[in-house]
């Protein structure tokens, strides 16, 4: 999974006398992420983009307009949206003309006339340009990429700046309308465009060249990194779950032949995990299974996780699982993804179990003892406390982090250990959440001090010592 290191980005600060008080109506660049402080802007909470783009795959030129709907935190006399490359070409507020500025990836806006606290706005912003890919220090790249046959777009933790200006930080949750436009292909043949949500409209543009727009909604709140478009040619399959939940499945064709059982696990694991971990919290479900094999992992973007080439089920099943864990219950902050990693793994531990294979305490005693193959590097951090940004990825997030959620189960009881998980999402379905408000449900639950099991497992430094 990719991730980005920390960026420095330029931020107003309090000015000596007169200018001070309108300093202070700037809405920050940031929002104090420990990880990741330039993430994120100040001042305000986005509740729906609506993005239109016009792409042209040959040429992998983007044109953009993102109409950003938002509410006033505070009095604003500027803000800041976060945006990698592309140039603007336009921005307004609440439909005058704005002042705009660019500091490395930030897009400083300033309206025409000051927001006051809990005003609703809306922003647009025009642009276009060559879109980014952000090469990590391990090799692993985000943002836009190109494919043998399109592109896609992936943001964990910041990729999703390469193409849209927003809030880029996973604390601020929005609806999605995304319409995007592409030109048939050298050999005159129509792309597809797949994106989170459901497919509202598509449409042929003859008089345009054979031009086809297709128009993805997502009515759910979704975090930026989430956001998906993956441009190329795609065998799409579409179904239903046994409970009537729409499937969309597309597939490259250099991967039809080892995707073939996709199409059958998704609603089989999609209904199982909803046995486990709550109602499914989506309005639909689905993969997007491309041909991009270099790229070295899956992305779990909403209602469609990302694959670079065909999964085995264990990947598949870590990706449906963030529906749930990462998904529709999100971190406040970054430091918290282990809540993400380490629950989707242990949905894996628990599949595992339920074909008749291992059973997830065997898989602990692996883990535990190093002979699992996943289980190299997980104690080099506490996974609740990843040293930087570029580690949150590593071993202990996911690995550890799985066997601390096991420990909980051997505490509390299956009975209680599954009505937990199942609590957990309901009361913050759609939502952020962070480390504490889950030892507290974990408590409060099982009636128990788990005060010495969360810090074993989840910060201390050292390898747990073996108890039995």
């Amino acid at each position: 999974m990719a991730l980005l290191l920390a960026m420095t980005t330029s931020c107003t600060g309090s000015v000596p006398g007169k200018d001070a008080a309108a300093a202070s109506k700037h809405g920050a660049a940031g929002v104090g992420d420990r990880l990741f402080p330039a993430l994120g802007n100040g001042g305000y909470d986005v509740t729906h983009y609506g993005l239109t783009l016009h792409y042209v795959p040959e040429t992998n030129r983007l044109k953009g307009t993102a109409v950003i709907t938002a509410r006033a935190t505070q009095d604003l006399s500027r803000f800041n949206l976060d945006l990698s490359g592309l140039r603007v070409r336009g921005a307004t507020v609440q439909g005058a003309k704005a002042r705009y500025t660019r500091e490395k990836d930030e897009l400083l806006v300033t309206p025409a006339k000051p927001l006051k606290h809990g005003d609703a706005f809306k922003t647009v912003v025009t642009y276009d340009g060559t879109p980014r890919t952000i090469e990590d220090d391990d090799g692993s790249v985000e943002g836009w990429i190109e494919t043998d046959d399109g592109s896609t777009a992936l943001g964990q933790p910041s990729g999703s700046m390469t193409w849209f200006p927003g809030n880029h930080h996973p604390s601020d949750k929005a609806t999605y309308d995304i319409t995007v436009t592409v030109p048939k292909d050298e050999d005159g043949d129509p792309y597809d465009v797949v994106g989170n949500g459901e497919l509202i409209e598509e449409v042929a543009e003859e008089d345009k060249g054979g031009a086809v727009t297709r128009h993805w909604r997502t009515e759910e709140p979704m975090a930026t990194y989430l956001a998906n478009i993956s441009v190329g040619h795609f065998e799409v399959a579409k179904g239903r779950t046994a409970d009537g939940l729409p499937v969309y499945i597309a597939t490259d064709p250099d991967e039809s032949g080892n995707a073939a059982d996709v199409k059958k696990l998704v609603p089989e694991v999609v209904g199982w995990a909803g046995e486990r971990f709550g109602p499914y919290p989506f309005s639909s479900t689905g993969a997007v299974v491309d041909h991009l094999p270099d790229l070295g992992y899956a992305l779990e973007t909403q209602t469609k996780p990302y694959f670079d080439e065909a999964p085995d089920e264990a990947l598949l099943v870590h990706e449906l699982a963030h529906q749930w864990f990462g998904n529709s219950v999100t971190p406040r902050e970054w430091k918290d993804i282990w809540h993400n990693e380490g629950l989707a793994t242990y949905a894996e531990w628990l599949w595992e179990e339920a074909q008749g294979d291992r059973t997830a305490d065997e898989i602990f005693e692996a883990f535990y003892d190093g002979t699992d193959p996943e289980s190299e590097g997980i104690w080099a951090f506490p996974p609740a406390a990843p040293p930087s940004a570029g580690r949150v990825s590593d071993p202990p997030v996911y690995g550890r982090g799985a066997m601390a959620v096991h420990k909980v189960r051997e505490a509390v009881g299956d009975k209680t250990f599954f009505g937990i998980l199942r609590t957990w999402t309901r009361q913050h379905r759609h939502g952020n959440a962070d480390t504490g408000q889950f030892i507290a449900l974990c408590e409060d639950r099982s009636g128990k001090d788990l005060t010495a099991l969360f810090d074993t497992w989840l910060f201390e430094k050292r390898k747990p010592p073996r108890t039995r």
